[in-house]
């Protein structure tokens, strides 16, 4: 029978452990997030792919970031559900990267192998058979076609990440002039003062907000996401109950006006976070205005 891979091994073990999960009553324990198995799943495959010889740096950060969800995972499953989606999202892109460098390092190698066939074809050419030549014409047609072949991988893969990085300056440029735009280890996050969103104690989109949500969601079209949380937060003044449903209303009355726009509602997720993060302090006007705010955090 023929061996097993790693990672072969390692998917099996996975179903084997939900399997038995389930027949045992697994009510007593919540199943992970689609969002965790998918970076699960991202990062075996990366590890089994040339990025473990050829990138094992890129590869290191994509299980840094994965051990960080598992671990945020196994603390609290409710309470850290959105750091744990974060995290995968981050872990998952990470282990992405890392394997299409492995790949184009590989395929590097592979080019450099054939050109140097090429030449020691070419060189033996002298004291051969006109059979041998014959042989050797053939071998040396098809060195050059997978050398072409792998070139042109090479250009297409770097013309789609120039692209890419293109597409994401743009769009970040843009969104930039309507709110505030900062790359975090979770994502990019554009962060809306609550202020111009909704009028004190509501949760209902003032027109200037709709107007400002269009030219983001133009945006975020523009660039393509993965994923985006969206998270409501207020000042810690009132009832706590009322702060944490009043900020969880506000972010799905962001996403609604999202979605109204054209993104895909399956990608956006919308929390309430009430008066749990502040970014400033609370016994100021100042401090309490900046508390009162929605946060995108969007992953490419």
């Amino acid at each position: 029978m023929k061996a097993l891979t790693w990672g072969t091994r390692s998917r099996l073990a996975c179903v084997a452990v939900v399997a038995l999960g389930t027949l045992a009553g697994c009510g007593k324990e919540a199943l992970p997030p689609q969002a965790l198995v998918s970076a699960r799943q991202a990062y075996q495959d990366a590890a089994a792919s040339p990025a473990a010889e050829l990138a094992p740096a890129k590869l290191d950060t994509a299980k840094q970031a994965l051990t960080q969800a598992e671990n945020a995972w196994q603390e609290d499953p409710k309470a850290k559900e959105a750091e744990t989606l974060t995290l995968a999202y981050i872990a998952e892109r990470r282990a992405l990267t890392a394997q299409a460098l492995g790949e184009a390092a590989k395929a590097r190698q592979d080019r450099v192998k054939l050109d140097e066939e090429y030449m020691e074809l070419q060189e033996k050419r002298a004291n051969m058979t006109a059979e041998e030549l014959e042989r050797v014409r053939e071998r040396l047609a098809i060195t050059s076609q997978k050398a072409a072949q792998s070139e042109a991988e090479l250009e297409k893969e770097r013309a789609a990440r120039a692209e890419a990085e293109k597409k994401l300056s743009a769009a970040v440029a843009s969104l930039a002039e309507m709110a505030s735009v900062k790359e975090e280890a979770r994502g990019m996050v554009i962060t809306l003062n609550g202020a111009v969103l909704f009028t004190t104690g509501k949760y209902e989109l003032l027109p200037i907000a709709k107007s400002k949500l269009d030219e983001v969601a133009k945006a975020l079209q523009e660039q393509g996401f993965k994923k985006i949380v969206i998270e409501g937060h207020t000042d810690s003044r009132g009832n706590a109950a009322d702060n944490d449903k009043l900020s969880e209303r506000r972010a799905t009355s962001v996403k609604d006006h999202l979605v109204s726009q054209g993104l895909d509602a399956s990608k956006i997720q919308a929390v309430g976070l009430g008066a749990s993060r502040p970014v400033a302090t609370n016994d100021t006007p100042e401090g309490r205005a900046n508390n009162r705010r929605v946060e995108l955090i969007v992953t490419n």
